[in-house]
Protein backbone atom coordinates (compact mmCIF):
# COMPACT_ATOMS: atom_id res chain seq x y z
CA UNK A 1 0.00 0.00 0.00
CA UNK A 2 1.51 3.41 -0.87
CA UNK A 3 0.45 7.18 -0.67
CA UNK A 4 0.89 9.98 -3.76
CA UNK A 5 -0.69 13.28 -2.76
CA UNK A 6 -3.03 12.37 -0.10
CA UNK A 7 -4.42 8.93 -2.22
CA UNK A 8 -4.01 5.41 -0.85
CA UNK A 9 -3.86 2.80 -3.75
CA UNK A 10 -2.40 -0.40 -4.69
CA UNK A 11 -0.36 -1.56 -7.20
CA UNK A 12 -1.00 -4.96 -8.95
CA UNK A 13 1.67 -6.74 -9.73
CA UNK A 14 1.93 -8.42 -12.96
CA UNK A 15 2.79 -11.82 -11.18
CA UNK A 16 -0.49 -11.48 -8.92
CA UNK A 17 -2.87 -10.50 -11.80
CA UNK A 18 -4.05 -13.20 -13.76
CA UNK A 19 -4.94 -10.17 -16.88
CA UNK A 20 -2.90 -7.42 -16.83
CA UNK A 21 -3.04 -4.06 -19.25
CA UNK A 22 0.07 -2.00 -20.08
CA UNK A 23 -0.89 1.65 -20.25
CA UNK A 24 2.01 3.03 -22.82
CA UNK A 25 1.87 6.34 -24.51
CA UNK A 26 4.08 7.57 -27.71
CA UNK A 27 5.62 10.90 -29.21
CA UNK A 28 5.25 13.20 -26.04
CA UNK A 29 5.68 15.91 -24.57
CA UNK A 30 3.16 17.08 -26.95
CA UNK A 31 -0.38 18.85 -26.41
CA UNK A 32 -1.86 15.89 -24.57
CA UNK A 33 1.03 15.06 -22.30
CA UNK A 34 -0.45 17.07 -19.42
CA UNK A 35 -3.65 15.69 -19.63
CA UNK A 36 -1.95 12.04 -19.62
CA UNK A 37 0.13 13.09 -16.28
CA UNK A 38 -3.13 14.52 -14.54
CA UNK A 39 -5.24 11.54 -15.11
CA UNK A 40 -2.39 9.10 -14.04
CA UNK A 41 -1.81 10.79 -11.25
CA UNK A 42 -5.88 11.05 -9.66
CA UNK A 43 -5.86 7.26 -10.83
CA UNK A 44 -3.12 6.44 -9.18
CA UNK A 45 -2.04 3.71 -11.80
CA UNK A 46 0.90 2.99 -13.30
CA UNK A 47 2.35 3.56 -17.08
CA UNK A 48 4.69 4.38 -19.64
CA UNK A 49 5.71 7.70 -21.51
CA UNK A 50 7.71 6.98 -24.66
CA UNK A 51 9.00 10.53 -25.34
CA UNK A 52 10.52 12.00 -28.53
CA UNK A 53 13.92 13.96 -27.24
CA UNK A 54 13.51 16.46 -29.73
CA UNK A 55 9.80 17.09 -29.10
CA UNK A 56 11.51 18.34 -25.30
CA UNK A 57 14.53 20.06 -26.67
CA UNK A 58 12.53 22.79 -28.79
CA UNK A 59 10.13 24.01 -26.34
CA UNK A 60 10.95 24.75 -23.31
CA UNK A 61 7.46 24.02 -21.98
CA UNK A 62 6.86 20.96 -22.92
CA UNK A 63 10.54 20.07 -21.84
CA UNK A 64 8.86 20.82 -18.02
CA UNK A 65 6.64 17.77 -18.92
CA UNK A 66 9.25 15.02 -18.95
CA UNK A 67 10.43 16.41 -15.33
CA UNK A 68 6.68 16.63 -14.37
CA UNK A 69 6.26 13.10 -15.47
CA UNK A 70 9.54 11.39 -13.85
CA UNK A 71 8.37 13.18 -10.71
CA UNK A 72 5.44 10.94 -10.86
CA UNK A 73 6.13 7.59 -8.77
CA UNK A 74 4.04 5.56 -11.22
CA UNK A 75 5.20 6.74 -14.41
CA UNK A 76 8.12 5.44 -16.44
CA UNK A 77 9.27 7.73 -18.94
CA UNK A 78 10.60 5.79 -21.91
CA UNK A 79 13.31 6.58 -24.49
CA UNK A 80 11.30 6.95 -28.33
CA UNK A 81 14.34 7.85 -29.98
CA UNK A 82 15.60 11.61 -30.37
CA UNK A 83 14.64 12.22 -33.90
CA UNK A 84 11.30 9.73 -34.51
CA UNK A 85 13.75 8.98 -37.54
CA UNK A 86 12.07 12.42 -39.05
CA UNK A 87 9.19 9.54 -40.29
CA UNK A 88 11.62 8.32 -43.02
CA UNK A 89 12.23 4.70 -41.35
CA UNK A 90 13.76 2.89 -44.05
CA UNK A 91 16.81 5.19 -43.99
CA UNK A 92 16.70 5.41 -40.38
CA UNK A 93 17.04 1.53 -39.79
CA UNK A 94 19.56 1.34 -42.59
CA UNK A 95 22.50 1.86 -39.91
CA UNK A 96 22.83 0.63 -36.80
CA UNK A 97 25.02 3.09 -35.71
CA UNK A 98 22.67 5.85 -36.79
CA UNK A 99 19.71 4.40 -34.53
CA UNK A 100 21.94 4.37 -31.32
CA UNK A 101 23.32 7.58 -32.05
CA UNK A 102 19.74 8.91 -32.08
CA UNK A 103 18.41 6.93 -29.07
CA UNK A 104 21.66 8.18 -26.99
CA UNK A 105 20.82 11.94 -27.98
CA UNK A 106 17.38 10.94 -26.92
CA UNK A 107 18.78 9.66 -23.43
CA UNK A 108 20.33 13.24 -22.74
CA UNK A 109 17.72 15.06 -23.70
CA UNK A 110 15.53 13.31 -21.52
CA UNK A 111 17.90 12.41 -18.93
CA UNK A 112 17.50 8.66 -19.02
CA UNK A 113 20.11 6.53 -17.39
CA UNK A 114 20.74 2.85 -17.79
CA UNK A 115 21.20 -0.06 -18.18
CA UNK A 116 18.14 -0.68 -18.74
CA UNK A 117 16.85 2.20 -20.36
CA UNK A 118 13.16 1.34 -21.22
CA UNK A 119 12.57 1.83 -25.04
CA UNK A 120 10.38 1.50 -27.87
CA UNK A 121 11.84 2.44 -31.42
CA UNK A 122 9.66 4.66 -33.97
CA UNK A 123 7.53 2.84 -36.29
CA UNK A 124 8.54 -0.69 -35.70
CA UNK A 125 6.71 -2.92 -33.41
CA UNK A 126 9.75 -4.81 -31.83
CA UNK A 127 10.24 -6.60 -28.24
CA UNK A 128 14.06 -7.43 -27.42
CA UNK A 129 14.05 -7.83 -23.78
CA UNK A 130 15.84 -10.75 -21.57
CA UNK A 131 13.36 -13.50 -21.97
CA UNK A 132 11.32 -12.25 -25.76
CA UNK A 133 12.86 -11.57 -28.82
CA UNK A 134 10.16 -10.67 -31.76
CA UNK A 135 10.47 -8.64 -34.99
CA UNK A 136 8.04 -6.76 -36.51
CA UNK A 137 5.12 -9.24 -38.28
CA UNK A 138 3.87 -5.80 -39.88
CA UNK A 139 7.01 -5.36 -42.27
CA UNK A 140 7.33 -6.38 -45.67
CA UNK A 141 10.12 -8.69 -46.88
CA UNK A 142 11.17 -6.24 -49.47
CA UNK A 143 11.66 -3.82 -46.41
CA UNK A 144 13.60 -6.33 -44.24
CA UNK A 145 16.51 -6.68 -47.01
CA UNK A 146 16.72 -2.64 -46.81
CA UNK A 147 16.56 -2.65 -42.82
CA UNK A 148 19.76 -3.22 -41.91
CA UNK A 149 19.31 -2.47 -38.29
CA UNK A 150 20.72 -5.14 -35.49
CA UNK A 151 18.31 -5.30 -32.69
CA UNK A 152 20.46 -7.28 -30.67
CA UNK A 153 23.00 -5.03 -31.11
CA UNK A 154 21.03 -1.90 -29.76
CA UNK A 155 19.63 -4.07 -27.04
CA UNK A 156 23.46 -5.39 -25.94
CA UNK A 157 23.65 -1.59 -25.58
CA UNK A 158 21.10 -1.71 -22.44
CA UNK A 159 17.97 -0.64 -24.26
CA UNK A 160 14.90 -2.88 -23.69
CA UNK A 161 12.71 -2.62 -26.27
CA UNK A 162 8.87 -3.15 -26.62
CA UNK A 163 6.52 -3.44 -29.62
CA UNK A 164 2.92 -3.34 -28.69
CA UNK A 165 -0.09 -5.92 -28.61
CA UNK A 166 -2.48 -3.62 -29.31
CA UNK A 167 -3.23 0.20 -30.36
CA UNK A 168 -5.72 2.65 -29.75
CA UNK A 169 -5.47 4.66 -33.61
CA UNK A 170 -6.20 7.44 -34.07
CA UNK A 171 -6.65 9.95 -37.04
CA UNK A 172 -3.96 12.28 -38.63
CA UNK A 173 -5.05 15.00 -36.14
CA UNK A 174 -4.95 12.91 -33.38
CA UNK A 175 -9.13 12.03 -33.00
CA UNK A 176 -9.62 8.53 -31.74
CA UNK A 177 -10.93 5.88 -33.86
CA UNK A 178 -12.75 3.48 -31.49
CA UNK A 179 -15.07 4.55 -29.05
CA UNK A 180 -13.59 3.58 -25.58
CA UNK A 181 -16.17 0.47 -25.92
CA UNK A 182 -15.11 -0.69 -29.00
CA UNK A 183 -11.45 -0.77 -27.47
CA UNK A 184 -12.43 -2.44 -24.48
CA UNK A 185 -14.40 -4.90 -26.22
CA UNK A 186 -10.79 -5.17 -28.56
CA UNK A 187 -8.75 -6.21 -25.67
CA UNK A 188 -11.68 -8.68 -24.39
CA UNK A 189 -11.14 -10.58 -27.40
CA UNK A 190 -7.08 -10.51 -27.97
CA UNK A 191 -7.35 -11.97 -24.40
CA UNK A 192 -9.91 -14.32 -24.80
CA UNK A 193 -7.95 -15.86 -28.07
CA UNK A 194 -4.92 -15.63 -26.50
CA UNK A 195 -3.36 -13.24 -29.13
CA UNK A 196 -0.21 -11.78 -27.20
CA UNK A 197 3.18 -12.08 -26.86
CA UNK A 198 3.02 -12.72 -23.70
CA UNK A 199 -0.08 -14.88 -22.05
CA UNK A 200 -2.28 -12.74 -19.91
CA UNK A 201 -0.46 -9.43 -20.82
CA UNK A 202 -1.02 -6.56 -22.83
CA UNK A 203 0.42 -3.71 -24.00
CA UNK A 204 -1.22 -1.01 -25.15
CA UNK A 205 0.00 1.11 -27.35
CA UNK A 206 -1.58 5.18 -27.80
CA UNK A 207 -0.35 9.03 -28.66
CA UNK A 208 -0.21 11.68 -26.51
CA UNK A 209 -2.16 13.82 -29.13
CA UNK A 210 -5.10 11.65 -28.84
CA UNK A 211 -5.97 13.56 -25.86
CA UNK A 212 -6.08 16.77 -25.96
CA UNK A 213 -8.92 19.02 -24.79
CA UNK A 214 -10.67 19.29 -28.38
CA UNK A 215 -10.76 15.37 -28.32
CA UNK A 216 -12.05 15.15 -24.56
CA UNK A 217 -9.18 12.93 -24.22
CA UNK A 218 -9.55 13.47 -20.05
CA UNK A 219 -12.78 11.92 -19.63
CA UNK A 220 -11.71 9.67 -22.92
CA UNK A 221 -8.60 8.39 -20.50
CA UNK A 222 -11.13 8.80 -17.42
CA UNK A 223 -13.78 5.82 -19.40
CA UNK A 224 -10.66 3.92 -20.49
CA UNK A 225 -8.83 3.22 -17.01
CA UNK A 226 -12.79 2.86 -14.89
CA UNK A 227 -14.28 0.75 -17.92
CA UNK A 228 -10.81 -1.85 -17.46
CA UNK A 229 -11.25 -1.68 -14.02
CA UNK A 230 -14.62 -2.98 -13.95
CA UNK A 231 -13.90 -5.63 -16.24
CA UNK A 232 -11.41 -6.76 -13.79
CA UNK A 233 -7.84 -6.05 -15.31
CA UNK A 234 -4.91 -4.98 -13.52
CA UNK A 235 -3.25 -2.34 -14.48
CA UNK A 236 0.89 -3.19 -15.06
CA UNK A 237 4.55 -1.51 -14.59
CA UNK A 238 6.05 -1.83 -17.69
CA UNK A 239 9.54 -3.18 -15.51
CA UNK A 240 7.38 -6.36 -14.80
CA UNK A 241 6.20 -6.94 -17.98
CA UNK A 242 8.84 -9.16 -18.68
CA UNK A 243 8.97 -10.97 -15.52
CA UNK A 244 7.42 -14.83 -15.17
Amino acid sequence: MCMVAGLFFTVVSAKAAQRTVYLTFDDGPLPGTETILKVLADEAIPATLFMVGSHADLIPERGALVAKAKSLPLVTVGNHSYSHANNHYRHFYSNTDQVLEDLAHADKVLGLKGPPVYARLPGRDVFRLPNISRNDIAIRSDEEDREMVSFEFVSAYGYYLYGWDHEWVHYNDGKPVQSVTNLVSEIDHLFGYGRLVKKNKLVLLMHDQMFQDVFQGDSNLRALIRLLRQRGYAFGDIKTYDDD
